[in-house]
């Protein structure tokens, strides 16, 4: 058996005519083509797009391979490292010890530079 033997369709048609209205279906089917061309447009950009996508991707057979850039040196030794960060406590313990003193004289006991004991505000 066809599923869509010739008396199917003339049904179907009369069907549509007697729900729809004679002047009603030009109108839907125009609507209906103009909704399929528009779905068959964008899915072909869609496959266009995913063929520039793989054409981008893909390296020619001539090309020659990239140059291996040279690796970074090794990192800075774990002790100069730490000696750094010490030496940069040190200095911050030093800065706060000039702060804390705040009348001129470092809490170390040395006296402070002009532009420290007297900063000039704006």
């Amino acid at each position: 058996m066809d599923a869509f033997a010739p008396w199917h369709i003339i049904l179907l048609v009369a069907v549509l005519v007697v729900l729809f209205g004679a002047r009603k279906l030009p109108t839907a089917a125009r609507s209906l083509g103009e909704s399929m061309r528009i779905f068959k447009a964008e899915t072909s950009r869609l496959h266009d797009d995913d063929q520039r996508a793989d054409a981008a991707n893909v390296r020619p057979a001539s090309a020659l391979p990239e140059t291996p850039q040279p690796l970074p040196g090794p990192a800075p030794a774990p002790d100069a490292a730490r000696q750094q960060i010490l030496d940069l406590q040190r200095q911050l313990q030093d800065l706060q010890q000039q702060t804390a003193g705040g009348d001129g004289v470092a809490a170390s006991g040395g006296s402070l530079p002009e532009t420290q004991r007297n900063p000039k505000t704006f």
